[in-house]
């Protein structure tokens, strides 16, 4: 590993031979010479150059065009390691350095640390292999994890924790060697555990569902992040995870539109980044108080980049987007990765700043946040001096992430690669394409780049942290530490470990350590591990300290959904505070708890304080702004009856089940160890068949579940309330206690009341269970065939089978009458229910020099009309169910079938009248029946 490191100077090196290789241009095109400084560099030979053509149907004169230098070029060529090191421009007294490169990695996307400095490394290798993006869901991708064993700053020792992987979203340490991760156009994240010490995961175990999305991989969810809250974020997701003992529950958030980066300040607030916008986008409040218009959050010229020049002009906007005559981009236009500098060994000014990575412009910028009552301006810190924190004149340096570092400095992740746009903005006729070609850029792939910025005068903290092996007092001690990353990896591993040991010395540093820092992450390890009471933090809401009164707030907030009203008279009082801030966070948490007297409160904060955040703050409270279009970023909203309906039982599990459930769906305490009641909050059997849930509360339960027994020993029946009543009720269990399912009609209630009159006792669970439809999962044995089946987007595979996953099947053309969808079950069942979703396509054209971009355009591929046919032979065909209508989103089929074997979704009518040539997808194709 050193030796890739070195500067070579013995003319053509092997590490030039590998980088010739690696882009797949024959020898006999270059000229090798040696250059003074003892370096060898590579030329073209003049003949070989390849010819630039101009796409067909395109005019050379038109404004797009003219002016675009399309004479042959020499391509650009990867540089060694030392000598892209040298093309880094950085502020005086600032350096870079190498820690690991390839060969040993191949186009990292992002890092994690876990709790003794060991660095996980997503490598993204199917990324971009060509212009085409050709074979991108291949299974090549990997999850490396490395160590500086020797403790010279360089990453020497690795293994690969996770091999085979489809396009990995994200790597998150979350423990003693394990990680969390899911691939693209997947629905679940999964655990990997090493439990042998080799390095490598052996372990496997299902984490959480209802995860992900299917679509280009650039808008995907990606970044899986521990919060300070002790809750788990990502991109694009509008919701938040968290695991408890009785299963991982999920809170809806506002819409972060971001696409690849998420961290947070030293006061736990996120920071979500855009992509293709360049700029950040969720940073003013914490995420899941919702969505709050603010004008005015970037400084003048913000949205302007200062790149070094690079020449080539390759930008996917054009002319437009292209600084003369350096080349150089004069927008920004896409960004990845972001990190709050938190870490101790690098200037005490960098500390609490943002830095984000524009790898289109080959930049990492510096972001100054100034808070003036109560709303953060974001300034580029080298903006006058029309420059940015770190810029490079290789056109192939792309950082893509950034990182606090165990060591006290910033880490910076280079892909280090040819393109940076996906497939979709790289086709052919487009201007990017013509410069990818000019310049050969989709050769140069394979490669991968993890730099540290240091300063002189500091050196970098060389205690390797440890803390996989300490014991909780241990760690609690590190909960002191000026590194940032110190801090968080010791609060994550002490919440994971429930070691409640510890809660007496935390308790104390919560309230009286001179540390300020310590005595946040103390709070949030107490409310963590369960251990954060109501007397505590009515103690810290009254604290000296505005910084520990917000801390308080927020925290509170866990006591008083699981009960804790008596808190809403300090969340009032704090809307009166002397401090701004404090108040506008007082607003946030009485308006996500819904407080009584919520607009009343909120105007007598207005009237009391003048600040420009909490009038913006208390005027979107009374009157939310309408939602944005979420682009390719938002879901499907729930329609006014729907909500309705959640509100309403809403009231109805607070005045009624609750007092066995739980405020918060987790099971109130019984005694003795035992809940009351089984927690509903992120139970798959409530988010399973909606006939489970209905028929319990139609006729209730009792004895023990799944081997448990509670207190409260059964669930009363309660059919003698109306079909509408049940349906509020189990729309609200099923929707929102922290759980994500279907919304549940008076009709569905109304036929299982018909079909279970019979049931005159308590069910118990084994008998429900066994009466409960099933998915019929594909593992199962089931075959599916399609009339016509097609590729859903560049780059990607699909087969009928594949509408099963989240990947999803299309016909591929416009839908036609007479187009099918068959399955063809393992053994004759009946079939109780179909469920498929149909999203919207959303195309995205070229920004043409616009901030923010155009709105996409968007197309419902959802089936227009369309009848569901059983058969028991696939021969002879019944209809289950016709005349139905598809919509955008989820679409559910109540079925009632004899036994049959084969289940087809046909189509009534095409679109014979649409000039658009419009398919029909779908994905997450669900069959529910009993064998």
């Amino acid at each position: 590993m050193k030796e890739i490191l070195r500067k070579s100077r013995k003319g053509f090196s092997l590490k030039h031979a590998f980088l010739v290789s690696i882009v797949g241009i024959a020898l006999s095109s270059f000229v090798i010479t040696n250059t003074p400084n003892g370096f060898s560099e590579i030329g073209i030979k003049a003949d070989t150059l390849p010819k630039v053509k101009i796409p067909e149907g395109v005019d050379p004169n038109s404004d797009d065009w003219r002016g675009i230098d399309l004479e042959p070029k020499p391509p650009v060529l990867p540089l060694s390691v030392a000598e892209e090191q040298r093309q880094f421009l950085l502020p005086p007294g600032y350096k870079i350095e190498p820690v690991l490169t390839e060969p040993a990695i191949q186009q990292p996307g992002a890092i994690a640390f876990d709790g003794n400095g060991r660095m996980y490394v997503l490598e993204l290798r199917s990324y971009m292999l060509d212009a085409d993006s050709k074979n991108e869901l291949e299974p090549t991708s990997r999850i490396s994890r490395w160590e500086d064993k020797n403790n010279d700053g360089v990453y020497e020792t690795g293994t690969t924790f996770i091999d085979n992987l489809i396009f990995p979203r994200f790597v998150l340490p979350y423990g003693k060697d394990c990680i969390l991760t899911m691939e693209s156009d997947a629905d679940n994240v999964y655990k990997y555990t090493d439990t042998n010490g080799d390095g490598k995961a052996d372990k496997k175990e299902l984490f959480t569902t209802k995860y992900g999305r299917s679509g280009n991989v650039e808008h995907q969810q990606a970044f899986m992040y521990y919060g300070m809250d002790n809750w788990l974020y990502s991109t694009v997701n509008a919701f938040r995870v968290r695991a408890t003992p009785n299963g991982v529950i999920r809170e809806k958030t506002g819409f972060n539109r971001a696409q690849w980066g998420v961290t947070h300040d030293d006061d736990g607030k996120l920071w979500f980044q855009g992509g293709a916008s360049g700029l950040p986008s969720h940073f003013q409040f914490p995420i899941h108080y919702g969505n709050f218009e603010v004008p005015n959050e970037f400084a003048k010229g913000f949205d302007v980049p200062w790149g070094a020049a690079v020449k080539i002009a390759d930008m996917q906007g054009g002319m437009d987007e292209i600084r003369q005559p350096d080349g150089s981009l004069n927008r920004v236009t896409g960004s990845a990765g972001n990190d709050v500098y938190r870490g101790d060994r690098l200037p005490s000014n960098l500390r609490g700043q943002y830095f984000y990575g524009e790898p289109v412009a080959r930049i990492v910028r510096q972001i100054n946040p100034v808070v003036t009552e109560g709303l953060t301006t974001l300034h580029n810190v080298f903006q006058d001096q029309k420059s940015e924190f770190l810029r490079s004149t290789d056109p192939l340096f792309r950082p893509v992430d950034m990182a606090t570092a165990p060591d006290g400095t910033m880490y910076i992740v280079d892909m280090y690669h040819g393109i940076i746009q996906e497939g979709q903005w790289t086709q052919k006729g487009t201007y990017l394409r013509t410069k990818i070609e000019q310049y050969q850029l989709d050769k140069v792939v394979g490669l991968g780049r993890i730099w540290r910025i240091t300063h002189e005068g500091k050196e970098r903290d060389k205690t390797q942290p440890k803390m996989l092996n300490e014991s909780a007092a241990a760690l609690v001690k590190h909960l002191e530490h000026p590194n940032g990353w110190r801090r968080d990896a010791a609060q994550q591993l002490l919440v994971l470990k429930k070691d409640l040991s510890v809660v007496p010395t935390l308790k104390t540093m919560a309230a009286s350590s001179k540390n300020e820092l310590a005595r946040i992450h103390a709070i949030w390890t107490l409310e963590g591990l369960g251990a954060l009471k109501t007397d505590l933090a009515k103690i810290l809401l009254k604290d000296v300290n505005p910084r520990i009164r917000i801390q308080a707030l927020r925290a509170a907030e866990t006591l008083y959904k699981a009960g804790a009203k008596e808190l809403e008279a300090d969340y009032v009082a704090a809307m009166k505070d002397a401090n701004t801030d404090v108040v506008v966070q007082a607003m946030l948490s009485a308006k996500v708890l819904k407080i009584s007297n919520l607009e009343e409160g909120v105007k007598s904060a207005m009237f009391n304080n003048k600040a420009a955040g909490v009038k913006l703050i208390g005027e979107q409270i009374i009157t939310p702004p309408k939602p944005r279009n979420n682009g390719p970023f938002g879901g499907v909203e729930l329609s006014k009856e729907q909500k309705e309906s959640v509100d309403r039982g809403m009231v109805i599990y607070s005045e009624l089940c609750s007092q066995c459930h739980g405020n918060n769906g987790m099971g109130a305490p019984g005694g003795n160890g035992k809940l009351m009641a089984p927690a509903l909050a992120g139970s798959q059997r409530v988010q399973a068949h909606p006939e489970y849930a209905i028929k319990v509360v139609l006729h209730g339960m009792e004895g023990n579940i799944e081997g448990k027994n509670y207190a409260g020993g059964l669930m009363a029946p309660m059919k003698g309330h109306d079909d509408q009543w049940v349906a509020d009720v189990v729309s609200y269990i099923r929707n929102g206690l922290s759980n994500d399912a279907s919304i549940i009609s008076a009709k569905q209630v109304e036929k299982i009341r018909a079909k279970t009159a019979n049931q005159s006792v308590l069910y118990k669970y084994d008998q429900l269970i066994k009466s409960t439809p099933k998915e019929i999962q594909v593992s199962d044995g089931l075959k599916i065939t399609a009339s016509h089946t097609s590729s859903t987007r560049i780059g990607g595979n699909v087969s009928p089978q594949s509408a099963f996953t989240y990947e999803g099947w299309s016909t591929g053309k416009k839908q036609e009458k007479g187009m099918w969808y068959q399955v063809e079950l393992p053994k004759a069942m009946n079939i109780s229910e179909l469920q498929f979703n149909s999203a919207a396509i959303r195309r995205f054209g070229p920004r043409n020099g616009t901030t923010p971009p155009p709105p996409p355009q968007v197309t419902q591929t959802f089936p227009r009309k369309y009848t569901v046919e059983a058969s028991v032979d696939g021969n002879t065909w019944e209809n289950a169910a016709q005349g139905l209508t598809g919509n955008e989103g989820d679409n559910t089929v109540p079925l009632s079938t004899p036994k049959v074997k084969y289940l087809r979704i046909k189509l009534e009518e095409g679109l014979e009248q649409e000039t658009e040539n419009i398919p029909w997808t779908m994905k997450q194709v669900k069959i529910f029946g009993l064998q």
